[in-house]
């Protein structure tokens, strides 16, 4: 397992990277292309500015930038085009049909692909989770676009989490989410199993505000997402344009942090208990195994339930706690509907089937 300096600089990069994350709106002409079957049609899809990349062929080599990439693919059933990814899903990690395939697929880096081993992968799509930006903390720079394009490379974004921070509303839906996946359907030829995911989507969100969401505002229960791995000595707030704030509100949570208007935001620990909430998700990342997950998650109890400044916390006090990862609440996939069903049932036992 990395050692805690080694998963802070991993947090620190991915605090900074998914702080770039996008709200809702489809992309159009990909959902067009979508809704017409898997043709040999051309398929455009546009990224967090709006500059447009068009496919005429559906990619045969593709490197994704992440597990919740990587998944995405495996669930359209175009895993065996994924020739590289980036943060590899842990053992496990994933159901049991995809897990096997996922460990067929090359791991080109632990954390984020170093710029050479990208470009040199010989892949022609990359799907990027992230924004293009900087990435400091000795972890490389991210290729520029005339980069990609010599390399023959064409790059795309999971716009859902690539884009939130530019954002203009809060967001409290996962149609953007629903909107990469359709996008993604298009350009990967698997459009009709595209639908059938997003649609598996929808059935479980309803099915939860069918439950719970008459419950009226000022009897939701309050909610703080403890990223662990962003570090203990000044927490990382889930703002409201964050894909997490979507997932709180839809399980008929209230977001403590939904009043600050961007994607992530550093706030004090006295922020926290003046919010003082009625529960606490211990948000960490995937170590690796199962084993190492829940080691992680008990790390993350006992420092709230021994620091000083957190010890008098409701949720604490309370034992009040949900043990799920970060990736699948922060990151726009599949799994941001099934975490929303994990939310409720926990916060509205008995009422969420």
């Amino acid at each position: 397992m990395r050692s805690r300096v080694g998963r802070a600089m991993t947090a620190a990069v991915l605090g900074g990277l998914l702080a770039t994350g996008c709200g809702s709106g489809s992309d159009e002409k990909a959902s067009a292309a979508a809704g017409k079957g898997d043709s040999a049609d051309p398929v455009t899809v546009t990224d967090c500015a709006g500059a447009e990349t068009t496919f005429t062929a559906t990619p045969k080599r593709i490197v994704t930038s992440n597990a919740s990439s990587l998944e995405l693919l495996l669930r359209l059933g175009a895993g065996d085009k994924v020739v590289g990814t980036g943060f590899p899903p842990g053992r496990g990690t994933l159901p049991d049909e995809l897990d096997a395939q996922a460990r067929q697929v090359k791991v080109l880096s632990e954390t984020v692909i170093p710029k050479e081993k990208l470009l040199g992968s010989g892949a022609d799509l990359y799907i990027d989770t992230f924004a293009s930006m900087n990435m400091g903390g000795g972890m490389g720079d991210a290729p520029t676009e005339a980069e990609f394009k010599a390399a023959g490379i064409q790059h795309i974004f999971l716009k859902s989490t690539a884009c939130a921070a530019q954002s203009k509303s809060p967001v409290t839906d996962l149609s953007a989410v629903e909107d990469d996946i359709t996008s993604l359907g298009a350009v990967t030829g698997t459009s009709a199993r595209a639908a059938e995911l997003v649609a598996g989507m929808k059935q479980k969100v309803d099915a939860v505000h069918k439950a719970v969401g008459g419950t009226p505002e000022r009897k939701r229960p309050t909610y703080f997402f403890f990223d662990y791995d962003a570090g203990t000595k000044q927490p990382m707030a889930v703002c409201n344009r964050q894909v997490a704030n979507a997932v709180i509100t839809l399980a008929g949570a209230r977001n403590v942090f939904a009043d600050c208007d961007g994607d992530y935001k550093q706030v004090g620990w006295e922020d926290v208990i003046a919010k003082n909430p009625d529960w606490i998700q211990l948000a960490v990342r995937d170590r690796g195994s199962e084993a190492a997950n829940d080691k992680a998650y008990d790390e993350a109890r006992r420092w709230l339930e021994t620091n000083s400044a957190t010890k008098g916390l409701k949720a604490v006090e309370k034992g009040r706690f949900l043990r799920i990862g970060s990736e699948r609440t922060t990151i726009g996939g599949v799994a941001n509907a099934e975490t929303v069903e994990q939310i409720a049932k926990t916060l509205y036992p008995g009422k969420v089937g």
